[in-house]
Parts: structure tokens; sequence; C-alpha cells
């Protein structure tokens, strides 16, 4: 089981995830810090509307009004938070990336620590 894992890390190119982790975060910042969509905003007439040869009363225009606004403070809602959900996922994945480069280094560092403990042994043992 661990060996696609392993697989699966030798093949991500790391190189390019490490140098695009910092684009990632700052656009998800960005859209984080992007305003909101002015409250001004219209809804379009569904085809049924407009096919209709009676105009809507004002009581229900209103009623479509308040519908529309709802639907729109709701998706709003579900945008932030979505909004959200991306810089935290972009912030963990930088975080990540750093992680695995740290754990790069230690195990080329390990590497050579055993390579020269390696050749210290066959030296110790070839006198």
């Amino acid at each position: 089981m661990a060996i696609p894992w392993l697989l699966a890390l030798k093949v991500i190119p790391w190189g390019d995830v490490i140098e695009h982790a910092p684009k990632v975060l700052n656009a998800a910042r960005k859209l984080m810090d992007r305003e909101k969509a002015p409250e001004g905003t219209t809804v379009a007439a569904t085809p049924m509307d407009l096919v209709s040869d009676t105009p809507p009363s004002l009581g229900e225009l209103r009623n479509r009004l308040i519908e529309a606004r709802q639907l729109i403070d709701q998706q709003a809602r579900t945008q932030d938070q979505m909004a959200q959900t991306l810089a935290e996922l972009a912030e963990q994945n930088a975080r990540l990336v750093s992680a695995v480069e740290l754990l790069r280094v230690r195990t080329r560092l390990l590497m050579f620590v055993i390579a020269a403990l390696a050749i210290g042994v066959i030296v110790l043992f070839a006198r």
C-alpha cells in the first residue's frame, strides 16, 4: 500500500508545485479581499414571464424581488465560504510544500551522511 504513495510522490513535479505555491496563495488572498458585487444588480426575467399576456401584480413582483434578493444573498454567502475555503486550502498547500521541501533537504543530507559512514566503514575494514 505504501508503494503507490511513493510512486505518486516521485511522479509529482515538486519543483513546479513549490514554484507555483506562492502564486496560488496570493490568488486566493486576492479572491478573499475582492469586494462583494454591488447590491444594485437586477435579476433577468425568466422566459415564462416574457410570454405572459397579463402583467404581474405589484405584490407578485414584490415577492419575486424578495425571493431574488434572498437567492443572491445565499449565493454571495456560498461564494464567500468557497473563497475562504480556497484561501485555507492554498495556505495549507503552501505549508505542505515547505514541509516537503524541508524533508527533501533532510533526506539528501541523510543520504550524504550514510554515504560518508559507508565509506568510513569500508576504509576501516580495509586496513
